[in-house]
């Protein structure tokens, strides 16, 4: 059976944001979203009056709405190491799914960001900052400072982005693998009332 017309419109975000992971904005093309979603190319500007620029801003958020559901359940264990843990896994299980191609298409819009996609930039900012303040409470919650909340989960974010990066050039989980120790590592440090010892490489990440 054909996908509904009906659906048109939430498969090409969709399909626009693991394009933009997976290809960046430069190649998110509209013909390329077609292709990808099946959907039908008079839905085009009927959806997004703004064509491809509307289209990637929208796939921005979609993408970070679902990112950040994921971050708030791994979050709801109440445990910050655990929820770090699984925000790691998540990572790896996309990268090695993927053969490497899957990466962050909130980064990719991002640094795309020019005079036709004006909005991607300001997008993004506020999908890192929902990231931030959900670890932020979580960490706050494990007894640090809010200030201290704040900075760790900045650099928790910088450091999966940019193991990400690292990752699908190396194509290898090496990179993620190392960020998820020392951050674990770091937490079991930070954090009150924690003794465990750091995971190995590799298992981090799995817990």
């Amino acid at each position: 059976m054909s996908p509904r017309r009906s659906d048109s419109r939430e498969r090409m975000i969709s399909s626009a944001a693991v394009l933009l992971g997976e290809q960046g904005a430069g190649a998110t093309s509209i013909d390329r979203v077609l292709a990808h979603s099946g959907a039908p190319r008079g839905s085009v500007y009927h959806h997004f009056p703004d064509g491809r620029a509307q289209l990637i801003d929208e796939a921005v958020v979609f993408a970070g709405d679902v990112m950040a559901a994921r971050i708030a359940a791994a979050a709801s264990v109440g445990d910050p190491v655990a929820a770090i843990d699984s925000f790691f896994a998540l990572w790896r299980d996309r990268l090695a799914g993927s053969d490497f191609r899957a990466g962050c298409p909130i980064v990719a819009a991002a640094v795309a960001a020019d005079d036709e996609g004006p909005r991607w930039a300001d997008s993004a900012a506020v999908v890192f900052a929902r990231w931030q303040e959900t670890l932020a409470a979580l960490f706050v919650a494990g007894g640090l400072p809010r200030t201290r909340g704040r900075r760790l989960a900045t650099f928790v974010i910088g450091a999966v982005e940019g193991a990400v990066v690292m990752c699908r050039a190396e194509r290898s989980l090496a990179p993620l693998d190392a960020a998820a120790a020392e951050i674990r590592d770091l937490l079991l440090h930070a954090l009150p009332d924690r003794s465990e010892p750091p995971a190995e490489p590799g298992k981090g990440s799995r817990s």
